[in-house]
């Protein structure tokens, strides 16, 4: 990189650091504090009942505090990575960072604690007092052998877990590694040759990790700057290192490096040798983890051996080993289960939590965030990318079980099927609201046909159709097309194997399916020639067609192009008396709840009865997430006080569903922080009917309709689901092309469902 570019990157990282506000942390209430009533009960005289509640039993304190999600990260900067003995101030941004990764990742709040004394039992000392404010402990870059000292004594003296991150966590992603390296290798714990540079903390922990696993200690080879640690040597010895001192009289890593299975480099840049790496084993398997330079570089290690199975710590190879595959979720476990120690148990469960993971089909959210590079299971992916969603349901529980199999959880779950999706829940933020319309697709076997099935986030949504629901995928698309995209997405599913295609080019039911649109449109103008090319190149109405003769139960269609086209061939197609288009319902999840939109795509102006069909339909569909609806018309005109315009025709659609009784609550015309504000409200209209909070806003114009949608999901940070097309039955959906593959889920689950259930 050139000096410039340094300089550049320099300044970027100053920047992120002081602006808009210095750091990367803030302290944010969880309770309102807007009166007096708020302030006697968050402090005086009311948090004395909360005091007396946790005096009388400790364990209330998980109840009534933060302390059950709490975790102070400890450094005195005495090894800061890259970085060296730097002092605990200077230290301070790489702790607030630790803190921002435990909450991005895992969703717990975090103290940075940076404590000037390097003496670690005085430190020890110091993190033992703090007992009573955290639920756990993470020290983080203090020094070896001083590390192990800080971490003996305050495992041996605290009732929380403790758990030195350089040591275990580098320990875990490099075991999990390790793990799919043997299994991608051929290779087997009991028979490897291993030999490590390095003995400081980390070096020490993957060694120790490697034994649990079942590497066997005779075949470990230990070198440091000194040489081979072996018996009798004095020099820079404690007893970490003797643990893995040998009995031999060689004395360089050139002397032990021969037919090694595995090279494991916790030491710095340039130690091992081409020439080294080409006296190694079959299909040699080498972390070169020193950071930034690592002990050899990858391509240098390939020009001997093309076939080693490399990893490093940077990410800008593959198989990067990141502690953050780590400790969010084997401290989110633990906390969760209120466990008094992390234990070799959960260790190991999350060891094989992460391997197994990179071993399953990669989650589409890691595709997106990873775009461009492979993530495939194999030589090239060994371990998860730290964006895979799924690590904290995966992770997390398998600690969690580990922790109350062990005995150390105080606090057992007594379900770890309902703790994964909650924590599913807690990171696909539609998966809780979306869990009814799971559960009621489970019990309804339908056909779904997706018009763009070659699209990635289709082939993979179908994946996840396969694996979550009890529905059929039908793709339409090239089969050659779509079976190299599965293998290059690392898909497990496979073309006619695990779903049916429609191929445009060639498929037996060609002259069918022309026929039949010829026959629905021969006197709207389609000529024969017509139909025979819209049934080779449109797969909006090939779908349409196959859901018309009953060879699909829903379309999926709209994940390119522009919506109305899509509706078009909907319309013609599958429009009937009993089912037409009536609106497209957006849900909005946000952070205070959900919120329906409508109608944001099918009726630009719609009439008064086109707007109280479309509440109807409303009503109907948002009972299929278990929500009653609260329905609100909003204009810019307030009850009445406007006489033109959507008022106008917003009163005339209440007055016709006035007109008959009706099983839902809906109010208007009013605007829509009348609808969301229920004091206002009532200010402006005492007699309202509505109570609380508006769910669903219904608009007298598309336009504001789609504005509101956009501008919640991309000012305000909410996730659609939808657009759900009402009136057609389930027959037929017309997504968004910023839809994901999860989003393309769940429209196949509220497609999977028979909407009349809910009428």
């Amino acid at each position: 990189m050139s000096e410039s570019s340094n300089e550049t990157l320099r300044q970027a990282a100053l920047f992120y650091h002081e602006t808009p506000k210095p750091g990367k942390l803030e302290v944010r209430a969880t309770k309102p504090l807007a009166n007096g009533r708020d302030l006697s009960r968050a402090y005086s005289p009311g948090v004395a009942e909360a005091c007396l509640e946790i005096k009388a039993d400790a364990a209330n304190a998980a109840r009534y505090t933060t302390r059950g999600n709490l975790v102070a990260v400890v450094s005195n900067g005495t090894a800061v990575l890259g970085l060296g003995n730097i002092g605990a101030l200077a230290s301070k941004p790489v702790m607030e960072g630790k803190a921002v990764l435990f909450k991005k990742f895992a969703n717990i709040d975090c103290f940075d604690i940076e404590v000037d004394q390097p003496d670690p039992e005085k430190l020890a000392e110091i993190v033992c007092a703090l007992e009573p404010t955290f639920g756990a402990v993470n020290l983080e870059d203090i020094k070896a052998p001083d590390c192990f000292i800080v971490e003996k004594i305050c495992r041996e003296r605290m009732n929380i877990p403790v758990f030195h991150d350089d040591q275990h966590g580098t320990a875990i992603v490099v075991g999990a590694a390790a793990t799919n390296a043997l299994h991608v290798a051929g290779k087997a714990w009991g028979d490897i040759k291993v030999v490590s540079t390095g003995g400081g903390a980390a070096g020490i922990a993957c060694l120790n990790m490697l034994v649990k696993l079942g590497v066997k200690r005779e075949n470990i080879w230990l070198c440091d700057i000194h040489g081979l640690v072996h018996e009798g040597r004095e020099t820079d010895m404690n007893p970490q290192k003797a643990a893995f001192a040998q009995a031999s009289d060689l004395r360089t890593l050139d002397d032990v490096i021969e037919g090694a299975d595995l090279f494991l480099g916790l030491s710095g840049p340039g130690v091992l040798k081409p020439e080294q790496v080409a006296r190694m084993g079959r299909r040699p398997i080498i972390f070169a983890l020193a950071n930034p330079t690592p002990e050899i570089m990858p391509d240098a290690a390939r020009e001997v051996a093309p076939e080693a199975i490399i990893a490093t710590g940077r990410s800008d190879f593959p198989n990067q080993v990141n502690n953050v595959l780590c400790f969010p979720f084997i401290f989110r476990g633990a906390l969760d289960v209120g466990a008094t120690e992390i234990n070799d148990a959960m260790q190991i469960a999350c060891v094989e939590g992460i391997a197994a993971l990179a071993r399953a089909t990669t989650s589409a959210e890691a595709a997106a965030a990873y775009r461009g590079e492979q993530l495939t299971f194999g030589a090239d992916y060994l371990i998860p990318k730290p964006f895979d969603p799924r690590l904290s349901g995966i992770v997390s529980t398998a600690v969690a079980g580990a922790a109350m199999e062990s005995g150390v959880a105080t606090r057992p779950l007594a379900d770890l099927k309902a703790y994964k999706q909650h924590l599913d829940a807690s990171v696909y933020k539609s998966a809780l609201l979306m869990r009814p319309v799971f559960e009621a697709a489970a019990t309804a076997a339908r056909r779904i046909v997706f018009a763009e099935g070659e699209d990635e986030r289709v082939l993979r949504a179908a994946q996840a159709i396969l694996e979550e629901t009890t529905e059929t995928p039908i793709l339409i698309g090239r089969p050659e097309v779509i079976e190299t995209r599965c293998e290059r997405m690392g898909l497990e599913i496979r073309p006619e194997r695990d779903f049916n295609i429609v191929n445009p080019e060639n498929d037996p039911r060609y002259r069918d399916y022309w026929e039949t649109y010829h026959q629905i449109m021969a006197r709207r103008g389609v000529t024969p020639d017509l139909a025979r090319a819209i049934m080779r190149t449109n797969t909006t109405a090939i779908g349409a067609i196959m859901v018309h003769r009953g060879e699909a139960d829903s379309l999926i269609c709209g994940t390119f192009g522009e919506y109305r086209w899509h509706l078009n061939y909907v319309r013609q197609v599958l429009g009937t008396p009993r089912h037409h288009p009536h609106g497209a319902l957006s849900l909005m999840i946000l952070e205070d709840g959900p919120l329906f939109i409508a109608d944001t795509h099918v009726r630009l102006l719609p009439s008064p009865a086109e707007v109280a069909e479309t509440a109807i339909g409303a009503a109907r569909h948002v009972r299929r997430f278990g929500i009653e609806p609260n329905i609100a018309f909003c204009s810019q005109s307030q009850f009445g006080n406007q006489d033109e315009g959507s008022g106008r025709r917003l009163r005339e659609a209440m007055e016709i569903l006035d007109a008959q009784e009706r099983d839902f609550c809906y109010e208007g015309e009013m605007n829509v922080d009348a609808a969301l504000d229920e004091e206002l409200r009532a200010r402006l209209f005492p007699a309202n009917r509505m109570k609380g909070a508006a769910n669903v806003l219904i608009f007298g114009h598309a336009d504001a309709a789609s504005a509101t949608r956009n501008i919640l999901k991309m000012k305000a940070g909410g996730l659609e689901v939808g657009p759900i097309l009402m009136g057609m039955g389930n027959r037929a959906h017309i997504v968004s092309p910023a839809i994901t593959a999860r989003g393309l889920l769940n429209m196949a689950a509220i497609a999977g469902t028979p909407v009349e259930k809910y009428s």
